[in-house]
C-alpha cells in the first residue's frame, strides 16, 4: 500500500522491481533483427493462405482420387475439421503461450503444422484425411496466438501497426501461391493428379523446416520474461539485441523516450482472471474486438469461399479457369495492408479502422446492387472485389492488431486466441453457409441480400470502432494496456 499518492512504501519496493526493457525495445531503429522477426514469424499467414487455397483448389482431385474418393459432403466435413482444429489449437496453445512463453510455443505449433500437413499427403481414407486436417488447423490456430504476441512485443511501438498489418496481409501471398501451385500439380502434362495433390501437401510441410531453422534465432520475448520472474534473462537478451543493432547503426542508439516501469512478482494468470479482465475491466475493448473480428470474418469467408460458385453458376466460367480470377483478388488483398499499413501508425488506429471498414461496406453494397442488376461481367465483378478487398484486407488485419493491443501482456496470447477462435467460428460457419444457400437458390437478388448483409455488418463495425476505438499508435504496449503485474501509478506514458 502507499502512504501518499505516487509514493512507494518499503513493502512496495520489496515486492516489486523496476525495468526499462519496454523503453529499450521501443527506441531501437529498424534493423536486420526486425526483418528476421518478420520473416521467421510472419510466414504463419502465408502458410494459412496456402492451406486454405490448396484445399479449395485441390478439392476436385481429392474427390476423384482412386484411393480416397471423398464425396462432396466428406470434403466439406474435412474443411470443417480444419476450422475446428484451428479454433481448438488457438485456445489451447494460446493459453500455453501465456504460461510457457512465446518461443517455446511458436516452435511447437510450427512443428505440429509441419508433421500434420505432410501426413495429409499420405492420407489413406476419409478419417485419416480429416484427422490430419484437424491437426494442421490446430498448428495454424496456435501459431496465430504465439506469433502475434511475439511480433507485437518485439517490434518498436512506432512501427507496430505497419508491421502487424503487413504480416497479416501476407495470408494472400500464400493464397496466390496456393492457386498457382494447384494449377501446376493438377496439370496431367506435369504429373499424375493423384500424385500431384499429395505432393502439394508434402512439399508445403517440407518447406516449413526452413521456418523451424529461422526461428532458432528468434529470442524469447523479453517482455514476457520480465513478467515471469526472469529479469536477468530478459536483460541479457535485450543487451544482446542492442549490441547487434548498435554495431550496424554507427555504434550508438537513440535515447529512451520514456522511463522504467515497476512490476510486482506474481504467478501465472488464471482463466478466471482472464475472464474478469477481458469482460470486466476491459469490457468495451472486448466488445470492440468481437465486433471487428466477427464482421470481417463473415464478410471475407462468405464472399471468398463462394466466389468460385458465383463465377461458374452466373458467369459460366469453367472451373479450371477460376484460378485466373482468384489471382487478382488475392493480389488486391495483399496490396491493401502493404500500401495502407503505415497510415495506421501516422494517422492513427481509430480513424483508419473506422474509414476502412466504412469504405469497404459502402463499396460492397454498391457491388451487390450492380450484381443484382446484371450489369457486371466476370472480370468487372472481379475488379470490384479486388478494389473492395484492397481496403477490407487492411481493415481485417487491423482487427488482429486491435485485439493484440487491447489486453495486458500476461494474457495477450489468450486474448488473441479467444477473438481469433470467435472470428473463425462465426466467419467459417455462418458466412459460407448463408452465401452457399443463397447461391443455391439461383437468383441474383437473393445473393444481393447476402452482400448487403455483409456491407451492413462492415458499416456497423465502423460505427462501433468510432465509439469504442482507442489510440494505440506509437505508444508502448504497457501504456495502452497496463500489465496485470504493474504497480499502479508508476508507468510513465511516452
Amino acid at each position: 500500500m502507499r502512504d501518499t499518492p505516487g509514493r512507494l512504501t518499503a513493502a512496495d519496493l520489496e515486492a516489486s522491481f523496476a525495468t526499462d526493457i519496454p523503453a529499450r525495445l521501443d527506441r531501437l531503429p529498424w534493423d536486420r533483427f526486425h526483418w528476421l522477426v518478420c520473416v521467421a514469424l510472419g510466414v504463419t499467414w502465408i502458410l494459412d493462405g496456402l492451406e486454405v487455397t490448396l484445399v479449395g483448389s485441390l478439392a476436385g482431385a481429392i474427390h476423384e482420387s482412386p484411393s480416397l474418393r471423398l464425396s462432396g459432403t466428406q470434403i466439406g466435413l474435412a474443411g470443417s475439421a480444419y476450422l475446428v482444429g484451428a479454433v481448438t489449437g488457438a485456445l489451447l496453445f494460446g493459453w500455453l503461450t501465456d504460461r510457457l512463453g512465446r518461443k517455446r510455443l511458436f516452435t511447437v505449433t510450427v512443428a505440429v503444422y509441419l508433421l500434420a500437413t505432410i501426413a495429409t499427403g499420405f492420407s489413406w481414407d476419409f478419417w485419416s484425411f480429416a484427422l490430419f486436417r484437424f491437426l494442421t488447423g490446430a498448428g495454424i490456430g496456435g501459431e496465430y496466438a504465439a506469433v502475434n504476441s511475439a511480433i507485437q512485443e518485439l517490434i518498436p511501438a512506432r512501427r507496430r501497426g505497419t508491421t502487424d498489418l503487413a504480416i497479416n496481409g501476407t495470408f494472400w501471398a500464400g493464397a496466390a501461391a496456393g492457386a498457382v501451385a494447384a494449377i501446376l500439380v493438377l496439370d496431367p502434362r506435369v504429373m499424375d493428379p493423384e500424385i500431384g495433390w499429395r505432393a502439394a501437401f508434402v512439399v508445403g510441410g517440407v518447406l516449413s523446416v526452413v521456418v523451424l531453422v529461422l526461428r532458432r534465432w528468434i529470442p524469447e520475448s523479453p517482455r514476457w520474461l520480465m513478467t515471469h520472474g526472469r529479469q536477468e534473462e530478459a536483460e541479457r537478451i535485450v543487451s544482446y539485441i542492442e549490441a547487434g543493432v548498435a554495431a550496424r547503426h554507427g555504434g550508438s542508439l537513440p535515447p529512451l523516450e520514456y522511463g522504467p516501469i515497476r512490476l510486482r512478482r506474481r504467478g501465472h494468470v488464471t482463466i478466471g482472471e482472464v475472464v474478469r479482465v477481458m469482460f470486466g475491466e476491459h469490457r468495451d475493448r472486448a466488445i470492440l474486438g468481437l465486433v471487428l473480428m466477427a464482421c470481417q470474418a463473415f464478410c471475407y469467408n462468405g464472399v471468398f469461399f463462394t466466389y468460385a460458385l458465383v463465377l461458374t453458376k452466373f458467369y459460366g466460367i469453367p472451373s479450371g479457369d477460376v484460378g485466373w480470377f482468384m489471382l487478382p483478388f488475392a493480389l488486391g488483398n495483399l496490396a491493401g495492408p502493404l500500401t495502407l499499413g503505415h497510415f495506421f501508425d501516422s494517422v492513427g488506429r481509430k480513424p483508419m479502422i473506422t474509414a476502412t471498414y466504412a469504405i469497404a461496406g459502402v463499396l460492397m453494397a454498391a457491388t451487390g446492387l450492380l450484381f443484382a442488376m446484371g450489369v457486371l461481367s466476370a472480370w468487372a465483378q472481379t475488379a470490384c472485389w479486388t478494389a473492395i478487398f484492397f481496403v477490407a484486407s487492411a481493415a481485417a488485419s487491423a482487427a488482429y492488431l486491435t485485439v493484440g493491443e487491447s489486453f495486458p501482456l500476461e494474457m495477450r496470447a489468450m486474448g488473441i486466441a479467444v477473438f481469433y477462435a470467435f472470428g473463425t467460428g462465426v466467419g467459417g460457419i455462418v458466412g459460407p453457409v448463408l452465401f452457399g444457400a443463397l447461391i443455391e437458390a439461383g437468383e441474383r437478388t437473393h445473393i444481393m441480400w447476402g452482400y448487403l448483409i455483409a456491407a451492413a455488418l462492415m458499416l456497423a463495425a465502423a460505427i462501433v470502432e468510432w465509439r469504442l476505438g482507442f489510440a494505440a499508435e506509437r505508444k508502448s504496449l504497457e501504456s495502452v494496456a497496463a500489465p496485470l503485474s504493474s504497480v499502479p501509478g508508476t508507468h510513465p506514458v511516452p
